[in-house]
């Protein structure tokens, strides 16, 4: 027994391909995403050169995302790929320095992971 009220169906368009409008632009700045150790603060970010108007928000999107992650952490990975993604919309040049070869890091996060399976 309905109320008489019909919904319209929704449709969803899926996009298969998006072309880029854009065109590559100069980099507007540099920064380098630096790991401390294990003790909070874990992360800092430095810039080289940029406008403080771009680099300050970046600085202050990032430490919000990491400032409690060591690089084992699993959330660590997600957040710095949305890290990445951001730096890409700024267009900034982004660079990491963990202070230990990436693939350190991302092996022990991966052994983390799976140490938590039972």
């Amino acid at each position: 027994m309905g109320c008489g009220w019909s919904h319209p169906r929704r449709r969803y368009l899926v996009v298969d391909e998006i072309e880029e409008t854009e065109e590559a632009q100069p980099p507007r700045g540099h920064v380098r995403v630096v790991y401390l150790g294990p003790v909070a603060p874990h992360w800092e970010v430095q810039s080289t050169y940029g406008d403080a108007a771009i680099i300050d928000p970046f600085r202050d999107r990032t430490l919000a995302r990491l400032t409690l992650l060591p690089p084992h952490d699993p959330q660590y990975r997600r957040n710095r790929e949305r890290v990445a993604r951001d730096a890409e919309r700024e267009h900034l040049e982004l660079d990491w320095d963990l202070g230990v070869p990436e693939e350190q890091v991302i092996a022990g996060a991966g052994e983390e992971e799976n140490s938590s399976v039972p």
